[in-house]
């Protein structure tokens, strides 16, 4: 993976707390098919940013195996990968998954069951992350999890691509001598397709499963711009930090116009999910390409890398775990019904109580992840 950089670290935070303020949105009953509304249900661009990151993180090895394309180069180790992102992601979630299963055993929040996602049936879909394929898979207190199945699938195309690509213009860069990542980029770019054309196919095939909306290509998109990223952050040497975040908040607020559809992850038409995967794509990369740069005392970085910011930015994945069962708690707690209730209050105890549970999280899983894995001999090409 791309060296730490605190920057990107501390950008999560705005992609955790993204996607917190828009479930506490969506369960007090502010997402509402007006201008407000919509911008409530936008701040799901959370997730765009997480999928923007994890594209750039993890396609950036194989971008240094092009770069240096001799012959003792070797690709990214594909087992110690795959080692690592398990062991990154699964124990956090795995905890998370039967903490749930477990309250909603003893107690559920206001009372009431899941409507779905119950039984060994759904606690074993939620355990093996395939609850968004078919219906009637995602408990309530995990409904943001099937973002984490897309991602999954992500990780398990990458090094598939990753060799394509990289093997592929190794080879021609080795024939013409020299680096070229205009042969990296032309690679790519075609793959920022995959999402636009399985829109049309969902929202225009009757014999389609309408869970395939929440599928990893609908989202595939966004992993590219993070490769494409990865790709061009050797090319360029200074960003016009302010032009690209005044590009990513433009794009906001534009998304929360009609034209990207009504506020939900999947509008009902193939262009209004292109048009918002399209915006969604330019706000992640406007809020994270300038931090890819090696020069990190842009103002932008400087907020990026500040210690709030980081600190939140560590534990933002189990954030993203626990907040929508603490969510559920909170709700419960105030006494507010679903689509009732104050969204900032609901938002601000939310985002505290998750913030609390995870950090220990963050402390009981964090030793299984940073313990030190044994080497592993990286493919040739």
């Amino acid at each position: 993976m791309a060296s730490r950089v605190p920057s990107l670290t501390g950008v999560r935070s705005i992609a955790a707390l993204s996607v917190c303020l828009t479930h506490a949105a969506f369960w007090t009953g502010h997402y509402t098919d007006d201008y407000v509304g919509r911008l409530f249900a936008r701040f799901e661009i959370g997730v765009a940013i997480f999928f923007v990151l994890s594209g750039y993180l993890l396609f950036t090895p194989w971008v240094r195996a092009a770069r240096e394309n001799t012959r003792d180069t070797q690709l990214p180790g594909v087992g110690r990968y795959f080692w690592h992102r398990a062991r990154r992601i699964l124990p956090a979630y795995w905890i998370t998954v039967i903490g749930v299963y477990l309250l909603y055993a003893i107690a559920p929040p206001g009372g009431e069951a899941s409507p779905t996602g119950t039984g060994w049936s759904g606690f074993l879909r939620n355990m093996t992350l395939t609850q968004v394929y078919g219906f009637g898979h995602l408990h309530s207190g995990l409904t943001q999890m099937w973002s984490l199945a897309a991602e999954v699938v992500f990780y398990l195309v990458l090094p598939l691509i990753g060799w394509v690509v990289v093997v592929g213009v190794m080879r021609v860069s080795g024939r013409r001598g020299g680096w070229r990542p205009d042969l990296l980029i032309a690679a790519l770019v075609p793959l920022l397709l995959v999402s636009p054309v399985w829109s049309v196919i969902v929202a225009g095939s009757a014999g389609v499963n309408p869970t395939a909306r929440l599928w990893a290509p609908a989202f595939f998109g966004w992993f590219v711009g993070g490769m494409l990223l990865a790709a061009c952050a050797p090319l360029i040497r200074r960003w016009n930090t302010t032009a690209w975040v005044g590009i990513a908040i433009a794009a906001f607020l534009v998304s929360g116009g009609s034209i990207a559809g009504e506020p939900t992850i999947t509008p009902t038409t193939a262009s209004a999910t292109i048009v918002k995967h399209v915006l969604y794509l330019v706000i992640a990369v406007g809020l994270v390409g300038p931090l890819t740069g090696a020069d990190q005392r842009s103002w932008w970085a400087r907020v990026c890398a500040s210690r709030p910011m980081v600190f939140l930015g560590e534990i933002s994945y189990e954030l993203f775990c626990v907040h929508v069962i603490v969510l559920e708690v909170v709700m419960a707690a105030l006494g507010y019904h679903v689509f009732s209730g104050n969204v900032l209050i609901a938002f601000g105890l939310t985002a505290a109580i998750s913030v609390v549970l995870a950090w220990a999280l963050h402390r009981v899983t964090s030793p299984l992840w940073r313990a030190r894995t044994p080497g592993t001999v990286g493919s040739r090409r």
